[in-house]
């Protein structure tokens, strides 16, 4: 594997993995590992805790020293399944200005953007190291993300600014919200449902904890907010629930009820206490139960919880990402990242890669032919930027 990809040929060979989140990603990994290696760029692999099936990968070329540029990225893709594709998801297929395939926006566009640019920064004399970091596990809720940052600190020079790749019309965004859920399973007590009096439903005791997400819901929407809070599109903090099951028949009192209740917090608002609060109302409603049955309880773990990103006075990514793309607005999304991750851990972090968002997750998702080239521009700024 001597010859040098173009960046096409790169995401052509990335998308052709289908490096779905519940299966493994090692494949991609593996050809990735060797195809920078062949290239001269010492590639090192992280194993995931408890995964053998799935790793992440960094790698650093330049100067051996402190204040790399990271363009991070993450191997994994959403299933295709039931949905309606026109073309094979697994193979990229260039049409109306589009280049079509699972994951060509989110992310292997820019994932394949970041390996070829760091294939020509092992072969130019930069006066600023350039790093890359490829995670696993994004899509259901960056587990791999902290992972990795934490196994790059040991093995490499600490890098300064961390740019995100997601799709952004090369837009330089500045915050995203935080996002943190809980799963939640009732236990009620079952009796007929003519002796209700003498049972705890779960079924009811869930829709109060239900309730309690409308109610914040109505009360964050009538706060008033800061300048940082009305850049968001809705400019609060909303909780969700999504899904739920339980019950066992129409005349019974639920025994068991389950559900998973999220937040999207606004920058600067704490996901753990949220989740404090969330806590103990549970507990005034289990107390409740209780009273009724001693058996009845309520049962919360953790699922997921991923940092919003900050905007950042005088950030250095920001003002980076700004003189490579000549973007001086003001951008901030609503999804999650792992860019609040690396911020929390030091770095400098924006959000700036190619597609549109609307994209991701879609059948026949798609990445213009246009944005990639603008992709690619941004990375041979870049490294004329890196080289001094």
């Amino acid at each position: 594997m001597t010859e040098k990809l173009s960046p096409r040929a790169l995401m052509e060979k990335l998308v052709s993995f289908p490096t779905v989140s519940r299966d493994s990603n090692l494949p991609l990994i593996d050809w990735v590992e060797d195809y920078l290696t062949t290239h001269g760029v010492t590639a090192h692999r992280m194993e995931a805790p408890g995964q053998p099936e799935k790793a992440a990968l960094f790698a650093h070329a330049g100067p051996w020293q402190e204040g790399a540029v990271v363009l991070s990225g993450h191997t994994d893709v959403v299933p295709v399944d039931g949905q309606a594709w026109e073309t094979d998801p697994y193979e990229v297929i260039e049409a109306e200005g589009r280049f079509y395939g699972r994951g060509t926006c989110d992310m292997k566009g820019f994932d394949a953007l970041a390996i070829w640019a760091l294939v020509e920064a092992q072969g130019r004399d930069l006066t600023t190291p350039l790093q890359l970091a490829l995670s696993y596990d994004e899509e259901i809720g960056c587990f791999g993300a902290p992972h990795l940052i934490r196994a790059m600190e040991p093995v490499l020079p600490k890098g300064r600014v961390v740019i995100v790749g997601e799709p952004s019309m090369m837009q330089v965004v500045t915050g995203h919200k935080g996002d943190v859920g809980l799963n939640v399973h009732v236990h009620g007590f079952e009796v007929h449902s003519s002796l209700l009096h003498m049972g705890v439903s779960a079924v009811h005791e869930a829709a109060r904890l239900i309730d309690w997400a409308n109610q914040r819901n109505r009360l964050n929407r009538a706060a008033s907010r800061d300048e940082v809070a009305a850049l968001f599109d809705p400019p609060w903090t909303t909780q969700h629930v999504g899904t739920i099951e339980g019950g066992t028949a129409s005349n019974i009192t639920a025994k068991d009820c389950r559900f998973l209740i999220e937040c999207r917090t606004l920058p600067g608002v704490s996901l753990d206490g949220w989740k404090a609060e969330f806590r103990a109302f549970a507990a005034e409603v289990e107390a409740e139960m209780q009273a009724v049955h001693p058996d009845a309880r309520i049962e919360i773990s953790d699922a997921f919880q991923v940092s919003g990103l900050v905007p950042e006075e005088q950030g250095r990514a920001e003002a980076l990402a700004r003189v490579l793309t000549g973007d001086n607005g003001t951008h901030v999304v609503s999804y999650g990242t792992e860019a609040g991750q690396f911020q929390d851990a030091g770095y400098s972090v924006i959000i700036c890669g190619p597609g549109d968002i609307e994209q991701a997750h879609q059948a026949n998702e798609f990445l213009s032919v246009e944005q990639f080239q603008a992709g690619q521009d941004f990375m041979a700024a870049l490294l004329d930027h890196l080289s001094g």
